[in-house]
C-alpha cells in the first residue's frame, strides 16, 4: 500500500488544485512494459506541474485491511488501496479514475503528495521532472518494508528489485 507524505495546501497549492480541477492534463491509459496498464501524458508536462488526483473510496485502515484480503479471494489481481495516514486509505479499487494506472518506478518522473483541502485529506500527483508526450506517469509506491518481497518490473537503471 501506498504511504504518501501529509500537508497542509497553502494559497499556491489551492490555487493550482482548483486549476488542475478546471484544466485536466491530457492523459490516457494503455499498455505498460512496467505492469499490465499505464497511465501516459498526451501533452507536454512542466517539473512541478499537478499531473492527477487520485481518486477512489476514503476508508478506514481496517476496512481497507479486509478488503485487500476479499479482493485475493476474488481474485483480483491489482487491488488500487493508497494510504493517506495512519488511518485512512483511499481504495481505488472498484471506484477510482485512471490516476490508478500509474505505475511503480524506482526512477519516478512524478511524487504523490497528501495535501487538504478545506479539511480533506487529498492524493495529488506531481511532476517531478518535464515529462515528454507519449512518457509513462510513474511514481514511487514506498512500499513499507514486508516479509514477503514484490519483485519490482520497472526497468529503471536505478531500479532497487523490489518495490518493498
Amino acid at each position: 500500500m501506498e504511504r504518501g507524505r501529509g500537508g497542509t495546501a497553502g494559497s499556491s497549492e489551492l490555487f493550482a488544485f482548483n486549476q488542475l480541477r478546471a484544466r485536466k492534463k491530457e492523459l490516457k491509459f494503455s499498455r505498460s512494459p512496467i505492469h499490465d496498464w499505464g497511465l501516459y501524458a498526451l501533452e507536454y508536462i512542466p517539473a512541478g506541474d499537478m499531473v492527477i488526483e487520485y481518486v477512489g473510496e476514503v476508508i478506514r485502515q481496517q476496512v481497507a485491511d479486509k478488503r485487500e484480503k476479499v479482493y485475493e479471494r476474488q481474485g483480483i489481481g491489482s487491488s488500487y488501496l493508497f494510504r493517506i495516514d495512519d488511518d485512512l486509505v483511499v481504495d481505488a479499487t472498484m471506484k477510482g479514475n485512471i490516476g490508478r494506472l500509474i505505475n511503480h518506478s524506482c526512477n519516478p518522473n512524478c511524487t504523490a503528495r497528501i495535501i487538504t483541502i478545506n479539511g480533506a485529506k487529498k492524493i495529488v500527483i506531481y511532476a517531478k521532472t518535464p515529462i515528454e508526450p507519449g512518457e509513462e506517469i510513474t511514481y514511487d509506491y514506498h512500499f513499507p518494508i514486508e516479509q514477503e518481497k514484490i519483485p519490482c518490473l520497472c526497468g529503471s537503471d536505478r531500479c532497487r528489485g523490489f518495490l518493498n
